[in-house]
């Protein structure tokens, strides 16, 4: 039975419960692509996965490997799959139901893959997918951000607020965005007009009239920020906010308790006059192919603060938690 290497979780917990094992390789399924992982990259819903903190809403079916963004080479094409031939690069994030690119091989749809960009090299690829769908399904789908408006990205120097920085730059936005210091110069070259320093000024006390703002911090921020906005403008965040309690939840009642509290801030939104938009990214190969028409133009660029190999994956997690990291973490694989 062929073995590949790949991370894997057996139990919740710290960094350390992610290891690298052998595993049986997958095949493709209809509809799949095989691919053979060049590159991975360490995602916070990796981490929140793996120390339990979302096993009230996305319970893993233990063991679990890990992992959502990948760019690779085509190692076997499924039935019913025409787009794809063996020997193709490509590059995707498979949907939050189906990960797994921690490993040297995995399974994917083929409808979240497409070409990687020539221009990329595999870890920069790797870098890309989930965090600019999410920005794309943000700012253009949820917010339909347009010219001359202004949004707000928390987090700008994260994973998903350097995409979408780029994104809304692209989109002719006023853009403004929290971060520290240290990482000021570096939001300001992806095209951030006004840059607040998190730990010494109050976004709610500098900013008002916004058309969008971008949250992945969580409910707080979220109340904090609806008075900010402009009448009709739209909140679209990232982060569920579940209480840090409902980890020892089952998933029915972590669900349940998340739908009533979004519901809750959706209704107090609208009661204000603004929207509460809580996205959960789409795996979508449209959206890929957009994303390689603006790098071709130099509209989005990778930012890559990392790069560990994957016998290193506790070491990527355990960095990847204190929050420091500029843009992504990515693991090397093949």
């Amino acid at each position: 039975m062929p073995m590949m290497r790949a991370g894997v979780i057996r139990g919740f917990g710290p960094p350390e419960v992610l290891r690298v094992e052998s595993v049986e390789q997958p095949r493709a399924g209809h509809g799949d692509v095989l691919v053979r992982v060049h590159a991975a990259s360490v995602n916070p819903i990796d981490c929140k996965v793996r120390s339990g903190t979302n096993r009230a809403i996305l319970p893993p079916r233990l063991p679990w490997i890990l992992g959502l963004d990948l760019s690779g080479v085509v190692e076997e094409v499924g039935p019913g799959v025409t787009g794809f031939r063996v020997g193709d690069t490509v590059y995707g994030s498979p949907s939050h139901r189906r990960p797994g690119t921690y490993a040297e091989l995995v399974a994917v749809d083929a409808r979240e893959l497409a070409p990687k960009p020539a221009s990329l090299s595999h870890v920069e690829a790797a870098s890309l997918p989930l965090v600019f769908q999410t920005a794309w399904d943000c700012l253009v789908r949820a917010a339909a951000l347009g010219p001359g408006q202004t949004v707000l990205v928390h987090a700008g120097s994260g994973g998903v607020g350097t995409m979408a920085i780029q994104l809304a730059r692209h989109l002719q936005a006023h853009i403004v965005t929290t971060c520290s210091p240290r990482n000021a110069e570096l939001v300001r070259s992806l095209g951030a007009d006004h840059v607040i320093d998190y730990r010494e000024q109050d976004f709610t006390q500098e900013l008002s009239g916004l058309d969008v703002i971008l949250d992945g911090l969580g409910r707080q921020t979220q109340l904090a920020g609806l008075p900010v906005l402009a009448p009709g403008g739209h909140l679209v965040s990232i982060a569920s906010g579940l209480p840090a309690q409902a980890r020892t939840w089952g998933p029915w009642l972590g669900l349940l308790v998340t739908a009533l509290d979004l519901a809750w801030r959706s209704a107090r939104a609208r009661l204000s006059g603004r929207h509460l938009h809580h996205v959960i990214r789409r795996a979508d190969a449209g959206v890929l192919l957009a994303l390689e028409r603006l790098i071709a133009v130099g509209s989005i660029m990778p930012v890559v603060d990392r790069v560990f190999p994957l016998e290193a994956l506790a070491e990527a997690h355990a960095y990847s938690e204190t929050g420091r990291a500029r843009g992504k973490i990515v693991i090397a694989i093949a």
